[in-house]
């Protein structure tokens, strides 16, 4: 777990790096960090603007050190969600950041354990594969059933009760969210 210092300076590397990138095109670099800082973790960067999502990518997979995966998903969600146009250099100052710092995944075989709200889950089937970080249930209250079939439709492009097909892999996974304030 993430002390209040060590998530304010990642939220201050997230709103840094995305400043420097809109204005020069150049990553920020890292200051003297703290040693969890260097550790690898899951993350995502969400991007929220007047309460709406404003953009959200991350990596599932603990592949680099966490302050290394915040600049890297910070510059990814303010440029590069699909979903949304780039953020402009203006509209940052409009822009709340969230973080999310993952466990590592684990697979289960029935989706009746997913406890909503506590677990991110990642539906898989071939190459297909889908996510919700653990908020999204909070945040649409939707039942557990609604979640599933959302991320599988919507998220996976699998029919929406592929979640309970034998062929379909569930991984649940929780999160340290933090945010500006």
């Amino acid at each position: 777990m993430l002390n209040e210092k060590q998530q304010k300076q990642l939220l201050t590397i997230a709103r840094e790096t995305i400043k420097i990138w809109l204005e020069k095109k150049e990553k920020l670099k890292l200051p003297g960090i703290d040693s969890l800082l260097r550790e690898k973790r899951g993350i995502f960067v969400t991007l929220k603007k007047n309460e709406q999502l404003r953009g959200c990518i991350g990596m599932i997979l603990p592949e680099q050190p966490l302050a290394e995966s915040v600049v890297n998903m910070a510059i990814e969600s303010a440029t590069a969600d699909p979903r949304f146009p780039a953020v402009s250099l203006e509209e940052l100052k409009e822009i709340k950041i969230e973080i999310s710092v993952l466990t590592v995944p684990k697979r289960v075989e029935d989706y009746q354990e997913i406890e909503l709200g506590r677990d991110g889950v990642i539906v898989k089937r071939g190459f297909r594969q889908g996510v919700f970080l653990p908020q999204v249930a909070t945040e649409t209250r939707w039942g557990r059933e609604e979640f599933l079939g959302n991320l599988c439709a919507h998220k996976a492009g699998l029919p929406e009760d592929a979640y309970q097909e034998k062929t379909t892999e569930l991984y649940t996974f929780q999160a340290q969210v933090f945010s500006e304030e």
